[in-house]
């Protein structure tokens, strides 16, 4: 079985190939929509530093859209 953390980055990578994004967890094993509100998605570079925010850019990668791409897998 596919653990649910993989089953995120597998559902971000279907809706939106090459978004990147920075979780931060600890011991955490299930995704939740909590936990989706704390990423910190990637919106640039300067000079090879991650430009990042917790304002999520991409309209596509919904909590909803999300975790119903999660399901099917």
């Amino acid at each position: 079985m596919i653990q649910d953390l993989e089953k995120f980055r597998i559902a971000v990578e279907t809706l939106k190939p090459n978004a990147t994004f920075g979780l931060n967890y600890v011991n955490e094993t299930e995704m939740s929509e909590a936990l989706f509100d704390t990423i910190d998605w990637v919106t640039g570079d300067d000079n090879g530093t991650a430009i990042t925010t917790k304002t999520n850019p991409h309209s596509e990668l919904t909590w909803t859209a999300v975790k119903a791409e999660m399901d099917k897998l």
